[in-house]
Order: structure tokens, then C-alpha cells, then sequence
């Protein structure tokens, strides 16, 4: 009898602490003093265990305009925004001037160094790169071995490299050739007509 009284008491005792664990108030609903309600905004994002975490954000955004905000997200949306909020609102709490502007600069400026010092290894592995290929050449012709020449020029279509060797000429080629010797333009036609008349004369007269 007295087995089944301690029983029965530490069954009501454990079902007490977790109803009392399952029904515990939100961070939120907690830090504003009111009941939580099973269909709270709060709850899902602000568990009981981190009260520090709504009371930033209340601090810095007030609990009404972060219920509006959550209202106007869809529900997937929601947890990133709350982290989000929780950042900004704990190094605003941090630095109440700059907030987290602050940590964006450093993290902007340490960027910037790191870009600065890429920079700079790559230009060192270039220079690293062209020394190494002159001392190469400079061996190469030390011991007297001639780097390879370059490779040879891509041949000539066959219609182009023996197109004026192998030209036949034609009829027409042939019809258009003068029976006549060509006179220079800039040769006297009477001179020529002179001389010649003169040479038939003188063949006559010796005939």
C-alpha cells in the first residue's frame, strides 16, 4: 500500500514539472508579463531558455513593431528575419553609435587587406614564372641547344599556289595578240616612219 502512495506521487510529480516545463511561457510572453497563448508568435522563436534574446529586440525594435513584422513574412521567412533582428539589435546594444555598421566595416576593411595581399602573391608567382622561363632559355643556349623554331605556315589552297604555272592560254589569248611589234608610248611615230622610209630608199637605190 504504501509502494503504490509513493507511486502514484512521483507519477503526479513528473506529470506536474512537464506540464509545467510544456506550458512554461515564451521569452517574450514571459518578459511582457502576459499569459502565452498556444497560437503565440513569439513562442516558437523566443524559447524560454534565452530571455536576453527578446529583451535586445524589444530594447531596439519594441515588441509591437516585431509582431507586425512577423505577421507581414511568410512562415519560412520568419526565423531568418528573428536572427536577423537578434544580430542588429545585440551589437546595437553593443555599440549603441555605429551598431552593427561597425562590424561590417571591419569585415569590409579585412576583405579588402586579404584582396590586397592576393594581389600581391599572384603578381610575386608571375615574376617567379617569367624568371624561371629566361633562365631556362639562357641554359638552352648556354649548352647550345637551340630552342625549336616555330611551326611552318599553314600550305596554300591548290587553286591558289599553281594557278599562274600551269595557265594555258586560250583562243581568245591568241586572236588578241598583235602581228606588230609593241611601240613604247613615249617613242616618236614620224621618226620611226622617217627611218623607215629612209632605209627603203636607200635599198632601192642600191638595187
Amino acid at each position: 500500500m504504501f509502494e503504490e502512495d509513493q507511486n502514484s506521487t512521483a507519477k503526479m510529480a513528473s506529470s506536474s514539472s512537464s506540464s509545467s516545463s510544456y506550458n512554461s511561457p515564451c521569452a517574450a510572453c514571459k518578459f511582457l508579463r502576459r499569459k502565452c497563448m498556444p497560437g503565440c508568435i513569439f513562442a516558437p522563436y523566443f524559447p524560454p531558455e534565452e530571455p536576453q534574446k527578446f529583451a535586445n529586440v524589444h530594447k531596439i525594435f519594441g515588441a509591437s513593431n516585431v509582431t507586425k513584422l512577423l505577421n507581414e513574412l511568410l512562415p519560412h521567412q520568419r526565423e531568418d528575419a528573428v536572427n536577423s533582428l537578434a544580430y542588429e539589435a545585440e551589437a546595437r546594444v553593443r555599440d549603441p553609435v555605429y551598431g552593427c555598421v561597425g562590424a561590417i566595416s571591419y569585415l569590409q576593411r579585412q576583405v579588402q587587406k586579404l584582396q590586397k595581399e592576393l594581389d600581391a602573391a599572384n603578381a610575386d608567382l608571375l615574376r617567379y614564372a617569367c624568371h624561371e622561363i629566361n633562365s631556362t632559355t639562357v641554359a638552352m643556349q648556354g649548352i647550345g641547344v637551340v630552342p625549336p623554331p616555330p611551326p611552318p605556315p599553314p600550305p596554300r589552297p591548290p587553286h591558289e599556289q599553281f594557278g599562274n604555272y600551269y595557265h594555258q592560254p586560250s583562243s581568245s589569248d591568241i586572236m588578241l595578240q598583235p602581228s606588230y611589234p609593241i611601240i613604247p608610248w613615249n617613242v616618236d611615230m614620224n621618226v620611226v616612219n622617217q627611218r623607215g622610209g629612209g632605209d627603203n630608199n636607200n635599198n632601192q637605190g642600191n638595187m
